[in-house]
């Protein structure tokens, strides 16, 4: 499609999507420090759906951010190198993990030379990509037998205090149903379907699913939920209000100061033939 038949709207999305992703580049310090990690199981259940142990493995974690699933990944032994786009999270990840060598790059068009890969990773990454961009630039990358392991945290909204936050942040942001079920929720569930993850169907994922928590004060969970992206891009004045408000509530429900965070990690994992 060429620029002056691309609709308007297309347009506007593509605008916010863009500014969406560089948000947290001013904020890679909040993110290090307050986003949630992964449990071991997911890197367990990783190895499982690749066929073949981390330890070893030639590696590159994609959309790395401040490296806290690239760490993680090191830790199993993997040869792993980083793949992030961002300026600010790239000085983040260097200064956190000196010792894991990152370049600049997005999953669009990966600065990686073919068939060189046994695993690429993408931890809260894979949708900030064009999917008819990024499943070609991984088949290229993968060496034959490799596998593109995809992950997302998503928070258990079968817990009611999670539910509950949930809906008063997309009340605040002026989300409805439509927009939780399009990923645009801070807690929506992100690209489990095949079919969303890679509309063209080229990629045979398998799915599972690990559900884990972490207890952390409360101004822990403000921070996180305030380093998405949807409330980075409001700035800190247009948010004030909506997190001093928040932190009365939850220290209303948790008077200790303190909350668990459950999350289900939703985790799709494909084999290069």
């Amino acid at each position: 499609m060429t620029p002056s038949s691309t609709p308007p709207g297309a347009t506007r999305h593509t605008t916010r999507h863009t500014t969406r992703a560089h948000s947290f580049n001013a904020a890679a310090a909040q993110y290090a420090a307050n986003r949630p990690s992964y449990p071991s199981a997911l890197f367990d259940a990783v190895e499982d759906l690749a066929g073949r142990p981390l330890s070893g493995a030639r590696t590159a974690d994609v959309g790395a951010g401040t490296g806290i699933s690239t760490g993680l990944l090191r830790g199993r032994g993997a040869d792993v190198l980083a793949v992030e786009p961002g300026p600010g999270m790239a000085t983040e990840f260097r200064r956190a993990h000196p010792g894991i060598p990152i370049v600049r790059g997005s999953g669009d068009a990966l600065p990686l030379a073919s068939a060189s890969m046994d695993l690429l990773t993408y931890a809260q990454s894979w949708h900030w990509t064009e999917p008819n961009r990024s499943v070609p630039e991984a088949l290229r990358v993968l060496r034959p037998g490799g596998a593109l392991a995809l992950w997302w945290n998503t928070e258990a909204l079968d817990v009611p205090w999670i539910e509950a936050a949930a809906r008063r942040a997309e009340r605040f942001l002026g989300l409805d149903e439509k927009d939780r079920k399009a990923g645009k929720s801070p807690s929506a569930t992100r690209p489990a379907d095949s079919l969303i993850a890679d509309p063209s169907g080229t990629l045979d994922f398998e799915h599972r699913q690990v559900r884990w928590s972490r207890r952390v004060p409360v101004d822990t969970r403000i921070a996180n939920v305030g380093s998405h992206s949807q409330f980075l891009v409001l700035g800190e004045e247009a948010t004030r209000a909506f997190f001093a408000e928040e932190r009365n509530h939850l220290l209303q429900a948790f008077p200790e100061g303190s909350v668990e965070e459950t999350y289900v990690v939703e985790l799709l994992v494909a084999i290069r033939s």
